[in-house]
């Protein structure tokens, strides 16, 4: 057989294969429509290389219970969320909070994302505020710690919350640490092994398979959490690591929002790190819920909460479902704060609605890049919305990381999702919406301090960028998907 003729079969099977793969992705893997072209195109351009990259980045994640939860817990966490879904029906919940059953009602439906109206809330916005409160309330600790990161760093914040967990687990504290493969690819194999010998317990989100291969690396848990005794929590944008301190060149100073909450919201933000947990762990080592939670007495706190999370293991985009919801919920403002903002068709649907109504909406993303194709796919969408009359801002002191909205000074929600396709679909991640207008005015007063230390990104100047800026943008919006 000549060469010819041998090249030619070869190329037929390959693009025979890839037609294949390619209807695979189509009829199995029902996604969004934008979701699965993104990816075709991948398959068209790399052969047989593009469904490498799919296998490791592209696939779905739907399983039943996937959290491995008993018949009982099932129960449990159902019983909660219909005794709540009665009282809004009889109309029994606090009469100012009826303004938002909708959103309540949803979030339950959804996420199943309790209320509890006894919360009491601090912010915090700058690192080593966050964390040296954090370690404070490590070293008063009693009974038990659990931590949950998507990034710690090895270096030098990464090893003064390794320590204090040590100290405490000789002591006899229970310390449970859960962090992310990928998030936290930097740390090397012993470096909780003292707090393991300590007694401490420590899991891997979706490990790797000799540290070289990870089938689940575009699925990530992103979330950050920390819960203390079952009586207080932290939920927000910080991870651990130097460079959160603001001590990282390339970014400077590190803009984030973290939320510390007293009160019964704990016990959401509880019961979501114990499904992570029973989730990194073996089916063996499943340990009950009463292990885990602490039945809080009322708190004195008045700020209702709801902890709403969602992941790709989910039918619906709850997070990205909320904040669409929030933003047509508006009359007056909405305030965003994304380092990412490369939202979907819906998403973008519902600012143009919000703003062709004549609500305010402002968006801040940061004014340097962490990642180059994020960043000019954020500029795309961003300057998309100019047209509408949206106002965006770019922060200039350092890197902005808060992923915060502010909805007529009334209700806000902080967390760990950006405000774009991979924590709307491919991360799992976390938000604490609260109902109080003391808080939402207190994000509301940050915003505008961070406001004066931004500068407008007008219609005029979008206009005039250069081709160079325009062509980064066309192919960093084809990408968007899949980014």
């Amino acid at each position: 057989m000549e060469i010819g003729n041998i090249i030619t079969m070869i190329a037929s099977i390959v693009i025979f294969i890839n037609l294949l793969l390619a209807l695979g992705v189509i009829f199995f893997e029902k996604r969004d429509i934008g979701y699965t072209w993104a990816w075709l195109l991948v398959l068209f351009f790399l052969p047989i290389v593009g469904f490498l990259i799919y296998i490791f980045l592209g696939r779905s994640l739907k399983q039943n219970n996937f959290y491995k939860l008993t018949t009982e817990e099932q129960k449990l966490l159902k019983e909660d969320v219909d005794t709540q879904l009665k009282l809004i029906d009889e109309e029994k919940q606090v009469p100012w909070l009826k303004q938002y059953n909708d959103i309540i009602t949803m979030n339950l439906r959804s996420s199943h994302g309790r209320l509890s109206e006894d919360n009491e809330i601090y912010i915090f916005n700058d690192g080593h505020i966050k964390f040296d409160a954090l370690l404070n309330d490590i070293q008063a600790a009693k009974r038990e710690i659990n931590v949950q990161y998507y990034i710690i760093q090895p270096d030098h914040l990464g090893k003064r919350l390794r320590d204090a967990l040590i100290t405490k687990a000789k002591e006899g504290v229970k310390v449970r640490v859960l962090y992310d493969e990928v998030g936290s690819k930097k740390l090397p194999s012993g470096f909780f092994e003292d707090l393991k010998q300590a007694g401490g317990e420590v899991r891997v989100f979706f490990p790797s398979l000799l540290k070289l291969i990870n089938f689940r690396m575009n699925n990530r848990n992103h979330r950050k959490l920390v819960i203390i005794d079952g009586e207080l929590t932290y939920i927000g944008g910080f991870n651990v690591g130097d460079e959160y301190l603001g001590e990282n060149k390339k970014f400077g100073y590190w803009r984030d929002t973290h939320l510390k909450i007293y009160g019964n919201a704990v016990n959401d933000t509880q019961v979501r790190f114990i499904m992570d947990w029973h989730q990194a762990g073996k089916d063996k080592e499943h340990d009950d819920y009463k292990d885990f939670c602490f039945h809080l007495e009322k708190h004195h706190g008045t700020s209702p909460v709801q902890v709403v999370s969602s992941g790709p293991n989910s039918e619906t985009e709850h997070l990205k479902n909320m904040y669409i919801k929030m933003i047509l919920s508006a009359k007056e403002s909405v305030c965003i704060q994304t380092p990412y903002f490369i939202p979907d068709t819906s998403f973008m649907d519902a600012c143009k609605m919000a703003l062709l109504s004549g609500v305010d909406i402002r968006i801040m993303i940061p004014c340097k890049p962490d990642h180059p194709f994020v960043y000019w796919a954020t500029w795309a969408y961003a300057g998309g919305l100019l047209e509408y009359g949206a106002k965006i801002l770019l922060y200039e002191n350092g890197f902005l990381h808060a992923k915060t909205i502010v909805v007529d000074q009334k209700i806000s929600a902080v967390g760990t999702m950006n405000v774009d396709s991979r924590s709307f679909r491919l991360n799992f991640e976390v938000s604490a919406i609260t109902y109080d207008e003391a808080v939402s005015k207190e994000l509301y007063n940050i915003y505008e301090e961070d406001c004066k230390l931004s500068t407008e990104l007008t219609l005029e100047r979008y206009h005039k960028r250069s081709l160079w800026i325009k062509f980064k943008e066309d192919i960093s919006r084809l990408l968007s998907p899949i980014l």
